[in-house]
């Protein structure tokens, strides 16, 4: 910086009576003199210079001298370092410029550069320019700033940010004349799909470039989940829809790309991550109580209260010791549609529920042996046992046997006991994280089983099993070894999580994600990945890790409650990654579904034209040359072809002030008292 110092001198005036009293006066004084000279008055002159000595004492002039220094003219360079202006031969065209205008500025006399990189938004926010140039204008004086200069491709994504300008701004537009695009938009793409039913996605891909003639076609791949993917050839620049249809509930990652264009400018828009959450549309639950008792209820109203479940819900009034003779078939009010439901639609339904049922024989075994079928195809059953359970009506005595995890003993334990969560139980979902045990009210009778397969959950009466889940094929049973779950629901003791425990049974049952017990899931915070690891094991390994490129690392992860393990890592890059540990898989996308920074890389002026003209600034392409430098002066035309201008501002900052009266307060008085002293004597000849 270069400083000119330089003294400058004026003469002020410091009124020593308000200005209204002091044009009064000098009104009054002329007033006085037209009256005395036109009534011929002698000695009027010498009154006349006598209030002029009077009012420019009044005036108060001051003699003023001023040491200024002149500063130096400022200007502000913005280089564009985000994503879309570093591809192609750009990050080459901003070095070359920026040697260009360090030389120029450097060549021009009293100006101070300031230079200012803009690099990529950490939320997706795209190229923030404007946001950047009214931060670096609010630290100077504005007064200085001779010019506003940008070396950007054009594809700025915070126009609303733009600050008021005090002096022209300049675009120096990167990239080629020639270049193009071809990018993959996703139109429409709701973020939750009912599982087995398509929904509708609207693409398109589209070229972007000067005069650029469309090919008819062009290839389309969809994977879900990191799976082989589909392929598709659609039409290019025109919207397609495409139906699709979600296999699984929870997040479903899908993957769509184009394969890389000869010449395109980027493959970065050609590949759009969505992640979508797989959802029932109506849970549908049937339950069948086989006779009245408390507990029903308490199923009835769980399941009631839940909005998206539709329940099917019949129980069975004819006490069993009443013996009349009536077939069974002629007992209920309408007639029960029992080959309907359990041979006909019997796979609409997500759960069924067997409350206290016994055989009676309004269920043939033929029923019973196709809801065993139905639950080795992915359905569930839920057997909630009373004492029958533990007879020789046994559900168990059916068709069921081959799915159910416990057999009876032929033994009901009538005592009251506290139900405890085992040390299996303490590491699956449906259980972990409950109530403490020791605040639960007792349960007052339980039917002994003895285990056969799956996980003992829960324990009553001297650690016998009271809750066991087991998976059979593609399917899911429970059984829950006594009825006196309702007791928690009427507070007994204290009550206990009943509401809570059957809603995660329930929902465990209908194989809701959240609820797995064992699982590898991966959530994406910013670049950090947090990978959670459950199983009912006592160890587990690695996860491996597959980064977009193929690149491989190992995962340790670290134990954080019982049955969870889990490990963070930084995703170096945007994408698609694949995680395994054991026969456990996952994919979590990395980055956002359309990132703002490639959805237009063409170069282009159009954003930046309208901020450009309010200052008369110019917009010019480096391909073409650096532009060189003029000076300006405000209000006139400040760029054209080839060159940019800039004001030379030519500010001054004042360093000290000193003032001192023009004249002494005693000669105004002394002259003004000898011209009225005159003006007597004239006067008394």
């Amino acid at each position: 910086m270069t400083q000119m110092t330089q003294m400058t001198q004026n003469i002020l005036f410091d009124p020593l009576v308000p200005l209204p009293f002091l044009i009064g006066l000098a009104a009054l004084t002329a007033g006085v003199v037209i009256v005395a000279v036109w009534r011929g008055l002698s000695g009027w002159i010498f009154r006349a210079l006598a209030m002029v000595c009077l009012l420019v004492t009044l005036t108060g002039p001051v003699f003023q001298e001023a040491d200024q220094v002149t500063l130096d003219d400022i200007v502000l360079v913005v280089e564009d370092k985000t994503a879309s202006n570093r591809l192609g031969q750009r990050p080459d065209q901003v070095l070359e410029a920026h040697k260009a205008l360090e030389a120029a500025l450097l060549a021009r006399r009293n100006t101070d550069v300031r230079w200012i990189s803009v690099g990529d938004h950490d939320d997706n926010g795209g190229t923030q320019l404007m946001s950047a140039i009214r931060d670096a204008l609010s630290d100077e004086p504005l007064a200085r700033v001779a010019g506003v200069i940008a070396l950007t491709d054009g594809q700025i994504h915070d126009s609303e940010q733009t600050p008021n300008f005090p002096a022209p701004f300049h675009v120096l537009l990167t990239g080629e004349p020639q270049d193009w695009d071809r990018k993959l938009i996703i139109r429409n793409a709701p973020s939750f799909a009912i599982i087995g039913e398509p929904v509708t996605l609207s693409l398109r891909i589209e070229d972007d470039g000067p005069d650029r003639q469309d090919p008819v076609f062009a290839d389309l791949e969809i994977a879900i989940d990191g799976d082989d993917p589909q392929r598709f050839n659609i039409p290019v620049g025109r919207d397609f829809e495409l139906p699709l249809t979600l296999t699984h509930g929870g997040r479903n990652v899908i993957e769509f790309s184009t394969p890389e264009a000869d010449g395109e400018l980027t493959t970065r828009n050609n590949k759009v991550l969505i992640q979508m959450n797989g959802v029932r549309d109506r849970l549908r639950v049937l339950l069948v109580s086989g006779e009245p008792h408390p507990g029903g209820r308490t199923w009835r109203n769980l399941l009631k209260s839940d909005s998206s479940v539709d329940l099917v819900h019949f129980t069975i009034l004819r006490p069993p010791e009443k013996q009349d003779g009536v077939p069974v078939d002629e007992l209920s009010l309408i007639a029960f549609p029992s080959r309907e439901l359990f041979m006909e639609k019997i796979q609409d339904f997500d759960l069924i529920i067997f409350d206290r049922y016994k055989r009676r024989g309004i269920l043939p075994s033929l029923y019973l042996d196709n809801v065993a079928n139905y639950v080795r195809g992915g359905g569930a059953v839920l057997v909630a046992a009373g004492p029958d359970f533990a007879t020789a009506a046994s559900i168990y005595r059916t068709p069921l046997a081959e799915i159910l995890p416990a057999r009876p003993s032929a033994r009901v334990v009538e005592q009251a006991y506290r139900p405890t969560i085992s040390e299996i139980g303490e590491k699956h979902p449906v259980t972990a994280d409950l109530t403490e045990t020791a605040d639960w009210g007792r349960w007052l009778r339980q039917v002994e089983v003895i285990p056969l397969e799956g996980d003992i959950l829960m324990t009553g009466v001297d650690d016998r099993p009271l809750l066991m889940l087991d998976r059979v094929g593609e399917g899911r049973v429970a059984l829950l070894a006594s009825d006196n779950a309702w007791l928690w629901a009427r507070g007994y003791e204290g009550g206990g999580p009943q509401m809570e425990l059957l809603r995660r049974l329930s929902h465990w049952m209908m194989k809701e994600p959240d609820l797995e017990e064992d699982m590898l899931s991966a959530e994406a915070t910013g670049q950090t990945i947090r990978v959670q690891r459950r199983s009912l094991g006592q160890d587990i390994g690695q996860v491996t890790v597959t980064y977009p490129d193929g690149q491989e690392i190992l995962l340790d992860l670290e134990p954080t409650a019982a049955g969870v393990w889990e490990g963070r890592f930084d995703g170096p890059m945007l994408g698609l990654y694949r995680l395994s540990e054991g026969d456990r898989s996952a994919v979590i996308g990395l980055g956002p579904r359309s990132p703002q920074e490639f959805k237009s890389v063409l170069a282009t002026d159009e954003i930046v034209r309208p901020i450009v003209a309010v200052q008369k600034g110019g917009s010019l392409r480096l391909s073409e040359g650096t532009p060189k430098l003029r000076n300006v002066r405000e209000g006139r035309p400040a760029a054209g072809d080839n060159w940019i201008g800039l004001y030379q501002r030519s500010a001054q900052e004042t360093l000290s002030v000193s003032r001192s009266p023009l004249f002494p307060m005693w000669l105004f008085l002394l002259l003004s008292s000898s011209f009225l002293v005159l003006a007597w004597l004239r006067e008394g000849r």
